[in-house]
């Protein structure tokens, strides 16, 4: 990760320089760090959770859970730890029938 120098902020590669998201200053790319660069386009995010109601949870994972408004047996579900790392993670469902959407705790 490389810092503008003129206000702290993040730099971003663009072509062959270094230029900052907030002020705009640039600076050539020192291709010695190149290879220690990661470039965000290349990364996978098929492991996020999405919990907002517009969420598309098809394709996920199923688990046995009875819908509580229409009495469906399955539902999509993903996991997310909402509390402090010594609680257990809450599961997100949503019902493959009836698309209703409830929280389970452990």
């Amino acid at each position: 990760m490389q810092f503008c120098e003129e206000c702290g902020s993040m730099m971003r590669a663009d072509g062959d320089v270094m230029r900052c998201a907030s002020c705009g200053h640039e600076e050539p790319k020192d291709e010695g760090l190149a290879a220690s660069f990661v470039s965000t386009e290349s990364q996978d995010d098929s492991d996020v959770i999405e919990t907002e109601e517009d969420a598309s949870f098809e394709g996920k994972p199923t688990a046995n859970e009875t819908c509580p408004e229409c009495g469906n047996d399955e539902a999509w579900y993903t996991i997310k730890q909402t509390g402090s790392a010594d609680e257990p993670p809450t599961r997100f469902f949503k019902c493959t029938e009836c698309g209703a959407r409830w929280r389970g705790y452990n």
